[in-house]
């Protein structure tokens, strides 16, 4: 790794940045999930106008997710949050993308949007985790 971007995820810095990135990600999900479920989904195919109990099954981990992603911002703001921001991001990133992939495996491809959302999710988790471990050796 060359010395620039070690010093990008060895930095506090570095860390907000990631921090601030997946932390919006997340709250953008999430808001968009509990605010326009129906737009949220439909646009991956997934009909839920009218479906009480579906919308009410999505918007349940959608407000976990809004939580998460608060949590996340809190180590942009509080240094002291950091690892446990950063550990919450982890957690939560590689838990979304590899589920989706054992899904995948399990249950077949779903559609295309369902993929990419898996490998964004994935490298979003592994760029926290990077950050995590260099953060916390540097600390």
């Amino acid at each position: 790794m060359n010395s620039r971007r070690k010093a990008i995820f060895d930095g506090v810095t570095g860390a907000r940045l990631v921090l601030a990135f997946s932390g919006l990600v997340a709250v953008a999900i999430a808001a968009t999930i509990l605010a326009a479920p129906q737009a949220f989904y439909g646009s991956y195919g997934i009909e839920v106008v009218g479906n009480a109990t579906l919308v009410n099954e999505l918007k349940a981990p959608a407000g976990t997710l809004l939580i998460a992603g608060l949590l996340m911002f809190a180590g942009v703001f509080r240094a002291s949050f950091a690892v446990v921001s950063l550990v919450t991001a982890t957690a939560v990133y590689l838990s979304y993308g590899l589920s989706r992939v054992l899904s995948i495996v399990v249950d077949g491809i779903p559609h295309s949007g369902i993929v990419s959302a898996a490998g964004i999710e994935i490298v979003i988790g592994v760029i926290c985790l990077l950050t995590l471990l260099h953060f916390r050796r540097a600390n």
